[in-house]
């Protein structure tokens, strides 16, 4: 049977304070251990501005301890996917030791190998992704390509040859963007990644990082993803759901919207997600409220 792992894409927004977590910080209770209660899956995002690091990794497994079941996926640093250059074989292993710990304790999900949409099918991109993966090898990867030039049987047939699961995004479109998919190519994991789809500051040179995640889906195109996700179960042991759309918490609110609709389980949801995100409401048992998180002063990815 299937197993569903919901969750959303970092966690150290300063934007959720308020929202998602409480502005005061008073008790010990860490960003992480909240999030625990209500998702099932992180994908750590520091991973890609800068190497893991294995202190990081062993915080982050003692952080959800009383959640066995808990999983993380970790983004694959830069210099892999966008420079994808002048990297040398000390890098790649630093990459691997700081996530080491991850691994061993079976907390590791997936790396995934995130490229740009400039990152088309070419000989020479084909090339260096056979080069990564087999640098990478002994891990579980996924890999997100946003070009279209990708969307082809013949890549699917490749990623599926060397166990590569690929990413099912949802983006804002326009002329040559991969669309919506429902594709697997790993027995073990499907993954998905909702970046949400605003368009008018998607492209825009200028646009900050807030503006460009800054939407929230509605039931209707949640329910889409729902049949897709439930395609992908019928190829894949586990599948991983993500939503990146982060500005304000939108990540988390959509994200307990899919993992209710796919299991039917209610949440205790805290009053400031219900009054940020009124559509919530539907989603609390019993219509009780949960108590605010609060958490120490530090709540970085540490």
């Amino acid at each position: 049977m299937t197993q569903y792992f919901v969750g959303t894409a970092g966690w150290s927004y300063k934007d959720w304070e308020g929202i998602v977590y409480p502005v005061q910080k008073q008790t010990r209770l860490h960003p992480l251990e909240f999030l625990a209660q209500y998702i099932d899956i992180i994908e750590i995002n520091s991973t890609f501005y800068r190497p893991p690091v294995i202190q990081y990794s062993i915080s982050w497994i003692k952080k959800v301890e009383s959640f066995p079941d808990f999983l993380f996926t970790v983004k694959l640093h830069q210099i892999f996917t966008h420079q994808r250059k002048d990297f040398s074989k000390k890098e790649i292993n630093q990459f691997k030791f700081g996530i080491e710990p991850l691994k061993v304790k079976e907390r590791l999900a997936a790396i995934l190998m995130q490229f740009p949409w400039s990152f088309a099918s070419t000989p020479a991109n084909r090339e260096y992704l056979m080069k990564l993966f087999n640098f990478f090898s002994d891990y579980p990867l996924a890999i997100e390509v946003r070009h279209g030039s990708w969307n082809h049987p013949n890549f699917f047939t490749f990623l599926k040859k060397h166990d590569i699961a690929f990413c099912n995004i949802d983006q804002p479109l326009f002329h040559n963007s991969i669309p919506p998919t429902a594709i697997s190519t790993n027995s073990q994991f499907a993954y998905v990644r909702l970046h949400g789809r605003n368009a008018e500051n998607w492209f825009r040179e200028d646009a900050g990082r807030d503006e460009r995640y800054n939407y929230l889906y509605t039931k209707k195109e949640l329910k889409e993803w729902i049949e897709r996700i439930k395609i992908l179960s019928q190829h894949s042991k586990n599948v991983y759901v993500l939503t990146n759309n982060h500005y304000r918490g939108q990540a988390l609110a959509n994200a307990l919207q899919l993992k209710n609709m796919l299991t039917g389980k209610k949440f205790d949801i805290p009053r400031p997600m219900l009054a940020n995100y009124p559509v919530l409401e539907e989603l609390t048992e019993e219509k009780k409220f949960g108590q605010l998180g609060l958490f120490p002063k530090n709540s970085s990815e540490s």
